[in-house]
């Protein structure tokens, strides 16, 4: 029995996993096992987290075949044997007192489930410093926050979470948004969340921004996570459905930019769908406070024609590439 029990998927990551797994084994807090999930990675991953394990009792290994982030977190939750889970990617690495930091709030404040801020890391640019604050929140209050995405996110790391909560939930399998997928039934059963959003965890982004990547026929599944938790919201939360109801719109901007930066508009029978349901939002994405600016300036291109927001959608592209490079 340890006090926490931290889980790494582990693919394909020879490059990163090492900065990864020294910035865990540092921490300032001690009491904790390391469950590092091979989840049949092709290069050296593997090899890597065996050598680890040969050097710290602490480290455990799973080697399984691939299955996917969830699949990977799901065993890894199986075999926990900590009092607190907590959940790392296995490109990103952590400040040596996150956990210290995580575990303190969670006991000082009797709760379920404790809240840390994110660096976004991109190559060749420091990472942007967010507001701090300090606070103990109810379900209802933290899923706002998530919901509005300011501060704290849907994310599944950066978190501390009574084990718990995880006996009657587990990741869905086959989903690429798995974070958004479960949070709100996890924040649900929560009676108190303590959320210092000073930033430990780095979250290093691969690519340039989100709408970089090619489009797969996966990317539709962000659109069918938060159609969900609209409706789950609608059934329990109906309070939050304006800022549910935002995400919807902006997991449809998402993959509409993926679509568009991949010139695929013509062979993705769902974008006819997409532009019609962003359409049909047009008065309430402008007076959306939370929605941005630029995004505001597309929604009024594509109002005239897709191809005017294709045209914009490559320019801002470029730019952030530009940017970032």
């Amino acid at each position: 029995m340890c006090e926490i029990s931290i889980i790494v998927p582990v693919y394909n990551v020879e490059k990163y996993l090492k900065k990864c797994v020294d910035s865990i084994l540092n921490q300032t807090f001690k009491d904790f096992e390391l469950i590092l999930v091979d989840d049949g990675s092709p290069d050296s991953s593997g090899a890597i987290c065996d050598q680890y394990a040969e050097k710290d009792s602490r480290v455990k290994v799973i080697h399984k075949k691939n299955g996917g982030l969830s699949d990977a977190r799901n065993a890894g939750i199986e075999v926990a044997k900590g009092k607190y889970l907590g959940f790392i990617d296995s490109d990103d690495y952590i400040a040596e007192d996150m956990y210290e930091l995580l575990h303190n709030n969670i006991v000082r404040e009797n709760a379920d489930l404790s809240i840390c801020g994110i660096y976004d890391v991109y190559k060749g640019e420091t990472p942007k410093i967010l507001p701090e604050f300090r606070k103990v929140c109810t379900k209802v209050e933290t899923m706002k926050l998530i919901l509005d995405a300011n501060v704290i996110s849907v994310h599944a790391v950066n978190k501390l979470y009574k084990k718990e909560l995880f006996d009657s939930i587990k990741y869905p399998v086959g989903i690429i948004t798995e974070d958004a997928a479960i949070i709100l039934e996890i924040v649900d059963q929560c009676g108190k969340i303590i959320i210092e959003s000073t930033q430990k965890y780095f979250y290093f982004h691969r690519e340039n921004s989100i709408s970089s990547a090619n489009f797969s026929k996966k990317d539709l599944q962000t659109i069918g996570v938060w159609n969900k938790n609209e409706r789950w919201i609608l059934d329990n939360v109906p309070s939050l459905y304006a800022e549910v109801h935002t995400r919807v719109c902006w997991a449809n901007f998402i993959v509409l930019d993926k679509i568009m930066n991949s010139n695929a508009e013509n062979k993705i029978s769902e974008t006819k769908e997409i532009v019609r349901y962003l359409k049909s939002n047009y008065k309430f994405i402008m007076k959306n406070s939370i929605i941005t600016r630029n995004r505001k300036i597309s929604m009024v291109f594509l109002m005239v024609s897709l191809k005017l927001y294709k045209v914009l959608s490559i320019i801002q592209n470029n730019l952030i590439n530009k940017k970032n490079k």
